[in-house]
């Protein structure tokens, strides 16, 4: 993919720089969520409409696992282990 071209030497702007997948991805779920292409859900361990999209793959920006923040950080700092026993599915 072509490289980013962002103006500023923000720490924001750095981090995109650096995590460009990444940054790219979450741009294709905002745009996503906001054509109707893609529609939020709860999320899957809690039920809690305020969510988070997931990437389990950032090649496939699209394909996103919906997590309240509490989940999502939680997912990131100790990993799928702490969802064993709930039904996820993560395909």
């Amino acid at each position: 993919m072509s490289e980013l071209n962002l103006k500023t030497d923000t720490r924001q702007a750095n981090w995109r720089r650096q995590n460009a997948e990444k940054y790219r991805a979450h741009l294709t779920v905002q745009r996503a969520l906001k054509s109707g292409e893609l529609t939020r859900q709860g999320c899957e361990v809690c039920g809690s409409l305020q969510t988070d999209a997931h990437h389990d793959d950032y090649r496939d920006p699209l394909k996103v696992r919906w997590l309240c923040r509490q989940h999502h950080t939680r997912l990131h700092n100790g990993g799928e282990d702490l969802f064993a026993g709930l039904a996820i599915d993560a395909d």
